[in-house]
């Protein structure tokens, strides 16, 4: 097997050249692209340094602006010399003159072999994962985009508003099904060469000329009409911010990027000189088979975005515009909101209830009725179970609720198959705690037995609507006391979480957990939730999900903490 690499380059052409250099030392055969708005000096001097190696090739220039279609036109170029001039490629890697290899190639090349006719690339529908910021996403395949976003912003704004008053909606080409993902793929000879001569590929080819940053759906859609098997997810470490930007990673990464085992990572500064010397790291026999794993880089980038927005208590910041409303608590007394928790212990309700001896309400804002604490029709103070009686005003049901039984501490399950018109007011109430555990509405799908295809819709829709709750949660305008955690870290250390959520509820009366919930078992959950990104369905807030994890044992509960005083 021998891996191909295009490199995008525009700048930076010292750490291009060694990027070059390092592939071609491994055996690869590289095709590069240099921007065509590279001053003529910059780029003879940076194709003299490299004219010595017979393994790689210069293509046609295209002046690359971002979100055009010179983007895609350049790697189609790329890719065509590549499989022309190289036979014995079989796999063809996008990299850029910024990304660089963590590994070693050769365990690349290793990987590829044990997946001979894999495609890498992530490719979801528009209408499965809220990725796209900026409020275009389905629109951007059915407008027209011909100026560039960052040089011409006034009259693409201008045209885009246009475009939406008069309605106009242009036709998808018969057969494709957009779908999106990052740009840097690793395909397969017989998919591109597939994708380049495909009979299709003018009708094809002018539609994607006026989509909307169409390097991020050309390849991740016609993929989807020619791959024998898709792997949804990129072999490229690339983060990106709550605004869509790319982050960059500097020397104080390197921990983090050593952690991640990943391929090849991007952005990297071409200063960071630490991780320029450390990386690719040396061949490792214990880790040389290992799988590349973004959880660790995901909860830590998903934290810098809370401490981002979101900022400290009490620390004022450019980042959290500050907020000086204030509230007495929507409810007259405290309560608990549980969501996730009943997915993943099926005798969740009835274990909290023996533990705090609060009032545990099952789903008192369930589609079919109000399932009280003690199962009854009507609760205390007259309130009835009728759905329809309580959606007319759900956030005056759930006061009424509270005020008539102040006595108690409440809490009630909630969920993505629930009625939502309450979770703005849940996220405002000051007397509200707020648990979730986001992507748990995975395990009652996997538990059904149903394929991940004949469930992806209904996976789609539960996480657009949690994805939708969680926003909420993360206003500033929040005030209500809340815990979010992917599955992936709950299953991991559920009973720190349980614990503190008993601590919670029942005070100075609650006591250390002497009887386990039992866990749904999810062997096999992690297979299932990869099935749904091979389908085109990203479940991204579950977390990354191993079998490890998955089958980890919950341990032993903590012992509860208290504190000897002197008199």
């Amino acid at each position: 097997m021998t891996l191909g690499v295009i490199m995008l380059v525009h700048n930076a052409f010292e750490r291009a050249e060694q990027m070059a250099r390092h592939w071609t030392d491994a055996g690869c055969p590289v095709v590069i692209h240099v921007d065509s708005n590279v001053a003529a000096a910059d780029y003879d001097r940076f194709a003299q340094a490299l004219g010595g190696i017979a393994t790689l090739r210069f293509s046609k220039r295209h002046r690359c602006e971002w979100g055009t279609w010179e983007m895609v036109a350049a790697t189609q170029d790329a890719a065509t010399l590549m499989l022309e001039d190289f036979a014995n490629v079989s796999h063809v890697y996008l990299a850029s003159g910024a990304c660089l290899p963590l590994r070693p190639v050769a365990e690349l090349c290793e990987y590829l072999d044990r997946h001979p006719d894999t495609d890498f690339i992530e490719s979801a529908t528009t209408a499965d994962v809220p990725w796209t910021v900026g409020g275009l996403d389905r629109e951007r395949f059915t407008l027209r985009f011909p100026f560039a976003w960052k040089r011409r912003r006034r009259i693409f704004d201008w045209f885009v508003r246009v475009q939406q008053f008069v309605r106009y909606k242009r036709s998808i080409p018969e057969g494709l099904v957009p779908h999106m993902g990052s740009q840097w793929w690793c395909l397969t000879r017989q998919t591109l060469d597939a994708i380049l001569r495909d009979p299709n590929r003018d009708r094809y080819d002018r539609y994607f000329r006026q989509v909307w940053i169409p390097d991020e759906s050309y390849y991740q859609t016609l993929t989807r009409l020619h791959a024998r098997r898709v792997e949804s997810r990129s072999l490229t470490l690339s983060k990106f911010d709550f605004q869509g930007k790319p982050h960059i990673f500097f020397d104080d990464h390197l921990e983090l990027l050593q952690r991640s085992d990943c391929f090849v990572a991007r952005k990297i500064w071409r200063h960071a000189e630490m991780l320029y010397h450390c990386f690719p790291r040396s061949a490792d026999l214990e880790r040389q088979h290992a799988e590349p794993r973004t959880g660790t880089v995901d909860r830590l980038f998903s934290h810098a975005v809370d401490r981002r927005t979101l900022g400290r208590p009490g620390l004022y910041m450019q980042s959290r515009f500050p907020n000086i409303e204030s509230q007495n608590g929507f409810a007259a007394a405290p309560y608990a909101v549980l969501q996730g928790f009943d997915d993943i212990f099926p005798a969740f309700q009835f274990w909290l209830t023996k533990q705090t001896e609060a009032a545990v309400h099952g789903r008192l804002f369930a589609k079919d009725r109000a399932h009280f604490a003690d199962d009854s029709t009507v609760y205390r103070g007259g309130i009835s179970d009728n759905a329809r009686l309580r959606d007319y005003n759900g956030a005056m049901f759930l006061t009424n609720l509270i005020w008539n039984a102040r006595d108690l501490h409440h809490c009630f399950q909630f969920g993505p198959t629930d009625s939502q018109d309450i979770h703005r007011t849940l996220a405002n109430d000051t007397n509200a705690s707020i648990w979730v555990v986001s992507g748990a509405w995975s395990v009652p799908l996997f538990l059904s037995g149903r394929s991940a295809g004949e469930m992806r819709t209904e996976a789609a829709r539960l996480q657009r609507i949690e994805a939708k709750f969680l926003k909420t949660l993360r206003s500033p305008n929040a005030r209500a006391r809340i815990h979010i955690t992917t599955l992936s870290d709950f299953i991991e250390a559920p009973m720190e979480t349980l614990q503190t959520i008993i601590d919670d509820i029942a005070g100075h009366k609650g006591n250390a957990l002497a009887e386990v919930p039992k866990m749904a078992d999810l062997t096999g959950l992690p297979d299932f939730l990869q099935d749904l990104k091979n389908q085109g369905m990203h479940p991204f807030l579950t977390g990354d999900i191993t079998e490890q994890n998955a089958r980890r044992p919950q341990g032993r509960p903590r012992p509860k903490p208290y504190v000897i005083s002197r008199k």
